[in-house]
């Protein structure tokens, strides 16, 4: 086992973007060991955790900022207002050049999740199809199914982008069995775990299909800050014929703001009805502190997110020439977004995946992820829990500095070569 060091620390020589050091080597392994959040307290001391999708970095500055200000008048009661949106249709129009962020289209919710339960309950009933591309972001299934309604796989293809013809053929099916009920796709873009980039064209695609089957879209897009150079992200609201379709935003991803919850949900012009529909109740589940961090994440976390891209996209290349040293057997499609890579284990044959009969958790592992636990003292998140297509696969956050992530692929190449001998 190799020694895990205090690697990281503030003033990388590969720092900046402009003005703003990286974030992701301002902090050491010791100054991460002592935080609190699950990502560094689910595993022992010598455990590098590359799982969870949080990021070893301080907060943006803006957005500190912002919090003392608020902690130190004690402005801790009820959110209120329209800041939280605005500062949205800001950074929608400055980074993505669209501007249908519309105030009155949109509503405060807990998070990205809990919006998705609220939506899907606007749009369908209980027993109803909601279908989504596996593998997909574990929690889909879960909370999908805890609310009564039914999981329909669409797989993706082997190229890890939507699949078209498949998504075709499930609409149809959908709409064979359910006759005049109601359909829903939830549908993940970027898409977790893979990393992939939905292109307009395929979105226009998505929205075609959905209108001639009378699907109902909601759209994940709480990794739209996070993508890579490379890739453009689209959001789904801009693509004609999305006009009845929902988005769910966020500040969570792209500032590492997920202990400190708030979203929006964004309604179409043919779904603002709907959207008026929701509870009033579910609009008071974000915190007030988490309504004024994503607003100043928004508003004034631009330069904070460039240093940050840069960050994630060295990593990348990094993670890249890792594998191709160490690990070269395995599977590897480069991410176009997200900080998460999606890596393709089964020709190591390390160990056959068995995940549980029910419902996986985040924390559920099996296969090559409880292998590299076990041996290499690396966690990752295990590929079975993103439904089909998951099993012998891995999902690994490199949201860290490079030498934890250097460390880590080289301690799970390390698994590799003893497991060939």
């Amino acid at each position: 086992m190799l020694k895990v060091t205090d690697v990281g620390g503030r003033g990388s020589p590969d720092a900046g973007a402009g003005e703003c050091a990286n974030p992701l080597e301002e902090l050491s392994l010791k100054q991460l060991r002592q935080r609190r959040s699950m990502k560094w307290r689910t595993h022992p001391a010598d455990v590098l955790p590359l799982w969870v999708a949080e990021m070893d970095v301080p907060l943006a500055p803006p957005v500190a900022d912002a919090l003392r200000e608020a902690i130190d008048t004690g402005d801790t009661g009820y959110p209120a207002g329209t800041d939280f949106a605005e500062s949205l249709a800001g950074f929608a129009s400055r980074r993505w050049t669209w501007d249908g962020v519309a105030l009155d289209r949109t509503a405060v919710i807990p998070d990205v999740m809990m919006g998705a339960v609220q939506v899907l309950r606007l749009i369908t009933d209980p027993g109803d199809p909601v279908i989504v591309n596996s593998p997909v972001y574990a929690p889909f299934y879960a909370f999908v199914t805890h609310d009564d309604r039914r999981i329909v796989e669409a797989p993706l293809a082997p190229d890890l982008r939507i699949d078209l013809d498949t998504l075709d053929e499930t609409f149809r099916g959908a709409r064979d069995r359910s006759g005049k009920g109601k359909i829903a796709y939830l549908l993940s873009n970027p898409h977790n775990p893979t990393g992939t980039v939905h292109t307009a064209e395929e979105l226009a695609a998505v929205a075609e299909l959905a209108r001639r089957y009378g699907v109902r879209v909601v759209a994940d897009e709480i990794h739209a800050p996070l993508v890579l150079p490379g890739a453009e992200f689209t959001p789904y609201l801009s693509v004609p014929g999305a006009e009845d379709a929902f988005s769910l935003m966020s500040a969570t991803k792209g500032w590492n703001l997920a202990g400190i919850k708030a979203a929006l949900a964004l309604a179409g012009p043919e779904a603002a009805a709907d959207l008026r529909r929701m509870p009033e109740e579910v609009q008071h589940g974000a915190s007030l502190l988490g309504v004024i961090a994503h607003t100043a994440a928004y508003r004034h976390g631009d330069t904070w997110l460039d240093a940050l891209l840069a960050g994630l996209d060295a990593n990348r290349a990094l993670l890249g020439r890792l594998i191709a040293e160490h690990l070269p057997e395995i599977g590897y499609a480069r991410p176009e977004g997200t900080y998460l890579a999606w890596l393709d284990c089964r020709p190591l044959g390390l160990a056959p995946e068995e995940g549980p009969a029910d419902l996986a958790i985040v924390t559920d592992l099996a296969g090559p992820a409880r292998v590299f636990l076990e041996r290499a003292r690396v966690a990752l998140s295990s590929g079975h829990i993103f439904g089909t297509g998951g099993a012998g696969h891995v999902r690994l956050n490199f949201a860290t500095s490079q030498a934890v992530l250097t460390e880590a692929i080289t301690r799970m190449g390390h698994t590799a070569a003893r497991h060939r001998r």
